[in-house]
């Protein structure tokens, strides 16, 4: 069950507009939050990313499975049924199921959700993607930073430029 604050802060990105993605990132944000303050574990960070989506579309964010080719059958299967589930709204969950999961949960380590781990995971998803995909998001999200954030990070990227 997601936090009341994580979905009052999805809505809020839905009603500015925001894309279902940006909104399943508060969801993924709670997630990785849990895995470090230690509520549980995740095996990997790409599990504790999946937790999250998971929450997302369960939680009513219309975020499209993955296409074929890029995640298993099961995997978008899955997805489609927890976008399902949001669709219908709150249901009653398994006493015996949801304590089975926390329990297995609670056996994984903690590191998933280290800065490294996520880093690794960033560049291996990014990695994925073409050069050109890549510099489309860039350039969509310099277009919706405001004069001052854009300065500031013109200042970082020169800055970045001049280290190396």
């Amino acid at each position: 069950m997601p936090e009341k604050k994580t979905t009052e802060r999805a809505q809020k990105d839905k009603r500015e507009g925001k894309s279902a993605s940006t909104q399943a990132g508060e969801y993924v944000h709670e997630e990785i939050d849990h895995v470090r303050k230690g509520k549980h574990g995740a095996r990997s960070a790409k599990q504790a990313i999946a937790i999250g989506l998971s929450k997302a579309r369960r939680a009513g964010v219309k975020l499209a499975p993955p296409k074929k080719g890029t995640a298993s059958k099961a995997t978008r299967e899955k997805a489609q049924h927890d976008s399902a589930a949001g669709e219908k709204g709150k249901k009653k969950v398994s006493s015996t199921r949801s304590r089975a999961t926390s329990s297995a949960l609670k056996r994984e380590g903690h590191s998933a959700a280290s800065p490294k781990a996520l880093s690794k995971q960033a560049k291996s998803s990014a990695a994925k993607r073409t050069a050109s995909s890549r510099s489309a998001a860039a350039k969509k999200a310099a277009k919706t930073k405001g004069p001052a954030a854009r300065s500031a990070a013109a200042k970082k990227a020169a800055k970045t430029r001049a280290k190396s």
